[in-house]
């Protein structure tokens, strides 16, 4: 399952809270930066997107799916890394449903592994259950652990 493929490439970062939206974006690009899967500017990408579009990466209340749109620079592998914060990140003080406590960073280098990533990570967000469980991980191996739980 996906989430022991983010564990494995160590694609993961756990933090207590971030200052803003844009600290929470720069901190989930992490470990994607780490190992080369994208540059620091596709990060600065994800960032002008939200501020040109709105916080359109909030894909449902808790649940944040950074990326850039189609076109973007700074990406030489696809993969997806998760982020979790202890903290609720708010996109926007309006919404209430605008925040993210786990994050699924998107980078998108080849379409077909792109499109086979984004299977996985449908089934695993519309899993009632394993989503109110990725809410309480704290490590690696409790997403090992989900994963072990939760695979087919």
């Amino acid at each position: 399952m996906l989430l022991k493929e983010i564990v494995d490439a160590k694609h993961y970062i756990f933090v207590d809270s971030c200052e803003d939206w844009e600290d929470s974006l720069k901190k989930c690009c992490i470990p994607l930066i780490a190992d080369g899967t994208i540059d620091e500017c596709y990060t600065e990408d994800i960032i002008k997107s939200v501020k040109e579009h709105g916080p359109y990466i909030i894909l449902l209340p808790g649940v944040g799916l950074p990326h850039a749109m189609k076109g973007a620079k700074g990406v030489h592998k696809t993969a997806i890394g998760f982020m979790k914060s202890e903290k609720p990140v708010i996109f926007d003080p309006e919404d209430e449903e605008k925040y993210a406590n786990i994050f699924f960073t998107l980078a998108a280098e080849d379409g077909d592994e792109h499109m086979k990533n984004m299977k996985k990570l449908f089934r695993m967000l519309t899993d009632e259950d394993l989503l109110a469980e990725l809410m309480e991980v704290k490590s690696p191996e409790d997403l090992l652990a989900l994963d072990l739980k939760y695979s087919d």
